[in-house]
């Protein structure tokens, strides 16, 4: 009788053990790997491991092809830089050459005076305002010399300058001057002053004739300033090349 109890007992501890393990396997199925066996899981992780690659490889690309048009802007704003500097320095010079920038360098000084005045005379005028032409034939002399800039009393010459005889003065771009008349150019010394010095040259002319007293000196560096008034055109129009 006592064995018979026994093996109830026994029977019904292994009914509850079974249930017990049974419990156990579902809880531990549902919570590890979200339910799935390990090679579903592995198979889950590899595809999920493949879609970041690809992710990866997309964006990669991405920014590739935005260091490539970066790349592409730089050297198009590059080129943009050096293209703009070079027409800067393209106007810088045709401002120089024009007479609408102030410009420095060697060169000579010309100072042009009327003849001494002598005790007891009259002064009938000046003689170099009366004979201002005297003044153009050394511009003509300086600019086939080489002269790059010239100036007369701080007028820069340009290539409308009126130079012309107006109410006992000269008057150079609209401005009125009177003697002594200072001339400065721009160029080679040597030869600017040699273009003057010679026998029966415009300079010799104006000492010999007219007793103008005229002074000659090369210096290292002279500045010449810009044109200050504008050049307007009225006919004259550019010509389309294309």
């Amino acid at each position: 009788m006592i064995k018979l109890k026994d093996n109830f007992f026994i029977g019904i501890m292994c009914v509850i053990l079974g249930i017990v393990l049974a419990l156990q396997f579902k809880v531990v199925q549902g919570s590890y790997l979200d339910g799935l066996i390990p090679s579903q899981r592995a198979l889950e992780l590899e595809s999920e491991l493949k879609n970041i690659k690809e992710e990866k490889k997309n964006l990669l690309n991405e920014l590739s092809a935005y260091e490539k048009k970066l790349k592409e802007i730089e050297e198009a704003a590059s080129k943009e830089n050096v293209l703009i500097k070079n027409l800067n320095k393209e106007l810088e010079k045709y401002k120089m050459i024009a007479g609408f920038k102030n410009v420095k360098g060697p060169g000579i000084q010309i100072i042009v005076d009327d003849p001494p005045k002598e005790p007891g005379f009259e002064s009938e005028g000046s003689i170099i305002v009366y004979r201002y032409d005297l003044l153009l034939g050394i511009i003509n002399v300086l600019n086939a010399a080489g002269a790059e800039a010239v100036s007369i009393n701080n007028q820069r010459i340009i290539s409308t300058t009126e130079i012309y005889y107006a109410n006992n003065t000269v008057k150079i771009n609209s401005v009125p001057t009177a003697p002594p008349f200072v001339i400065t150019a721009i160029g080679n010394p040597d030869t600017l002053e040699s273009s003057l010095n010679f026998r029966f040259g415009i300079v010799w002319e104006m000492r010999e004739n007219y007793n103008l007293q005229v002074n000659i000196k090369k210096i290292d560096e002279v500045t010449i300033g810009r044109y200050n008034d504008i050049v307007k055109f009225r006919y004259a129009k550019p010509v389309d090349e294309n």
